[in-house]
């Protein structure tokens, strides 16, 4: 398999596109516990933002092949991203609660419609080197998550009421990826509505797709509620607790740029059971914790944990869909979707009732499902297909 990567002008285009929607994903999730002091909200209402985005992604890849051949994927991902900027400009100028939820889902439609046709660019334009291609790209847009953490928990600290107007720097970079890094000599592609596949799936790809939503849930638990449970073990203010999060993308851009590489000669399931089990050994590090640096390594090797869980759960939903692909990946996009409606509300939920401490182990509940969902479903999928799906990590 080629070890080379493709990296021209749409290259940078499309993982600079990515870079800006997770500047936003890497300062809002953490950012739950100064969103929730704002408004004065409970905790199943502040998870109800988690809930926004899983509505809008299931909706974006619903029409998302539809939108692709009506307006090409390179035209729509530029859609997406102004229709990304209009819904956190919105965010940003109208804090109120309700308010909020409606810009979350419109900021939400437009990620998930970035992400989901940059994924096919990329695969179209790299060709036979589009795994590490893709790979690489992800793990750039991982700075996008890491600086966005980094920057609000910055400006929380130093002043706590504008933490909000450092999304805004979104803004003006998309501009700038737009009038400065877009290649105008691309030929757009687009999907070929008539090849849609249908059909029935096995008990055997329901049960992993179960596992699927496990594997998600437990990332977007774990992204959007880690900084409160770090609060309420170690202490500090909402503001440092969003900043320690840092740990946690830094290790999930390491961990996509390197675990593939580290792992490739395991076969797809003993891949995917060592990264489950690296989230859980993390998992386990940070719930006992009370110490700022321990709880920070533990957040880290979460974040590897968790790194490169979606690509490889996917290749599994492939592997069982019997030769239907195309039919497997807009399933698991759905099953995303659920995953990230349904995980940070029931984890808020748990929260008003039992305090962030117990409401956690959600998480580890979820993570035991996943782990046995693969151990009961074997797949046979090659190596060479197993170094591929490192291209397909979110």
């Amino acid at each position: 398999m080629p070890r080379n990567v493709v990296r021209d002008r749409f290259f940078w285009q499309v993982a600079f596109q990515t870079v800006s929607v997770n500047l936003f994903l890497g300062g809002f999730g953490p950012s739950q516990g100064l969103l929730r002091d704002d408004q004065g909200t409970t905790g199943a209402q502040a998870g109800l933002h988690g809930t926004a985005l899983g509505i809008a992604a299931i909706i974006a890849g619903s029409l998302n092949s539809r939108l692709a051949h009506k307006y090409g994927r390179v035209k729509l991902s530029w859609l997406g991203l102004a229709l990304f900027c209009l819904g956190l400009c919105a965010f940003i100028l109208f804090p109120t609660y309700p308010t909020t939820l409606i810009s979350i889902m419109i900021a939400g439609f437009g990620t998930s419609t970035v992400v989901n046709n940059g994924l096919t660019m990329l695969n179209h334009h790299a060709g036979d080197k589009a795994a590490l291609t893709i790979s690489q790209a992800n793990a750039v847009a991982s700075v996008g998550f890491i600086a966005g953490t980094l920057l609000i928990g910055t400006i929380a600290t130093n002043y706590p009421d504008k933490w909000r107007l450092g999304l805004f720097l979104v803004v003006p970079m998309s501009l700038f990826i737009y009038f400065f890094l877009r290649d105008k000599n691309y030929v757009d592609h687009v999907f070929d509505d008539g090849a849609r596949q249908t059909g029935k799936m096995s008990w055997k790809f329901w049960v992993s797709w179960v596992g699927f939503i496990a594997c998600i849930g437990s990332e977007f638990a774990t992204s959007f509620w880690a900084a409160s449970l770090f609060k309420d073990r170690v202490g500090g203010t909402a503001a440092v607790a969003t900043t320690v999060m840092l740990a946690y993308g830094v290790g999930m851009g390491l961990g996509r740029w390197y675990m593939g590489q580290i792992l490739f000669k395991f076969h797809l399931d003993q891949q995917l059971l060592m990264v489950i089990a690296t989230q859980f050994i993390g998992f386990a590090i940070f719930w006992f914790s009370h110490n700022f640096i321990v709880s920070l390594a533990a957040l880290f090797l979460i974040g590897v944990g968790l790194s490169t869980q979606f690509a490889l759960a996917s290749l599994r939903l492939i592997d069982l869909s019997d030769g239907r692909p195309d039919q497997a990946i807009g399933l698991s996009s759905l099953a995303a979707g659920i995953a990230i409606a349904l995980a940070p509300f029931a984890l808020g939920l748990l929260d008003d009732q039992f305090g962030i401490s117990r409401a956690y182990i959600m998480v580890p509940v979820l993570i035991a499902i996943a782990f046995l969902v693969v151990l009961a479903i074997p797949t046979h999928v090659s190596q060479k297909k197993v170094l591929e799906a490192e291209g397909f990590s979110e």
